[in-house]
């Protein structure tokens, strides 16, 4: 009657069947472990929330962008100070601004510098 219902509670919880096949865990000690503790026990944490989150892990791997999850994503994007954002694209903007307008002055100053000395034999307005 308990082998009956360690099965059914195998078929509930799959997870364990990894921890068998990659020989972590026997039958024999899931088993007793199982007689033991029954399966409403904290004893079973770790083997079956470590499959929820794999599973959770490898459905967010799918649906989430470059190695994000989408709860990320959404929390990243909830976390975004909007005015700041717009405030830094302005700063950006502006010194992007500056830095043409001395390109432009420099290209301009270099034709504008031929020097013509002023006569000798003429003063101030003559």
């Amino acid at each position: 009657m308990k082998k009956e219902e360690f099965k059914e509670f195998v078929r509930k919880n799959p997870s364990l069947i990894s921890y068998v096949k990659s020989n972590e865990m026997s039958w024999q000690k899931f088993y007793e472990m199982y007689d033991l503790y029954g399966e409403d026990n904290e004893v079973w944490n770790d083997y079956i929330k470590k499959q929820e989150n794999e599973k959770i892990e490898s459905t967010a791997v799918k649906t989430g962008i470059a190695g994000l999850t989408l709860s990320e994503v959404v929390n990243w994007f909830k976390n975004v100070d909007l005015d700041g954002l717009q405030e830094g694209i302005g700063n950006v903007q502006r010194v992007l601004g500056v830095v043409q307008d001395f390109s432009k002055k420099d290209n301009t100053t270099t034709e504008k510098n031929t020097y013509k000395p002023r006569p000798l034999y003429k003063h101030f307005e003559d």
